[in-house]
């Protein structure tokens, strides 16, 4: 039995283990921001729902939807436990509405510049320590993570930030009618993503986004180092 054991332990792949960690972490940090961004958001505007919900929290698992969590670690992008709001709430609805849900791509995209800077920073002491090229990764990833949270969630279709933007624009009736059918925009997307129709074009895009963004790492590097 020991020698099964030990055979096996040896034969485990750690390093999918760490690829799955190194995963969940970026996950846990862009989806807990970006939906703390939107209550906190809500809050000042006048509306605490989602501060009696105890959703202005940094605790991941009050934000987490699990598909939207699977999206993330397979497609890195995907989104979050939408928070709830009342719209009625704002002295405008409709505009504190649609400020409400782009506080969270824009959340986003702030954290994607900052673990970039932070990449370029550390990447000169980081690299000559042997645990420096996990973090390097975990940095890079998060960014990566960040960014593809930010342009995905800003998609026109339920529950996305998009959608919640455009319908602002419409009028009262077609906007609440639209509203009542945000539950089954998850398994939409799931859809589009799943089969190609989205998730391809949609990966691409971010991996462009991301390359412009990048040269905030070199500078970052340039800065420190000369």
């Amino acid at each position: 039995m020991d020698s099964t054991l030990q055979t096996i332990w040896n034969g485990f792949d750690f390093s999918y283990l760490l690829e799955i960690v190194l995963g969940i972490i970026p996950s846990l940090i862009c989806i807990t921001l970006h939906e703390l961004a939107h209550g906190y958001t809500a809050y000042r505007l006048g509306d605490d729902t989602a501060k009696n919900a105890g959703r202005l929290t940094l605790n991941p698992l009050k934000h987490l939807d699990p598909i939207g969590l699977l999206m993330m670690l397979v497609f890195h992008f995907g989104w979050a436990k939408p928070v709830p709001v009342n719209m009625r709430n704002f002295k405008n609805p409709k505009q504190g509405m649609a400020v409400t849900a782009l506080a969270g791509p824009a959340c986003n995209l702030i954290i994607t510049l900052v673990f970039l800077a932070v990449y370029g920073l550390l990447y000169s002491p980081l690299s000559k320590v042997g645990f420096g090229e996990t973090l390097l990764e975990l940095l890079m990833l998060t960014a990566y993570m960040s960014l593809g949270l930010c342009l995905f969630n800003l998609v026109p279709v339920p529950p996305l930030d998009g959608s919640k933007v455009l319908f602002s624009l419409l009028p009262d009736s077609a906007y609440m009618k639209l509203m009542r059918y945000e539950r089954y925009g998850s398994l939409l997307l799931l859809l589009l993503v799943w089969s190609g129709i989205l998730g391809r074009p949609f990966s691409r895009l971010i991996q462009t986004v991301f390359s412009w963004l990048f040269p905030i790492a070199e500078a970052a590097f340039h800065l420190v180092n000369g």
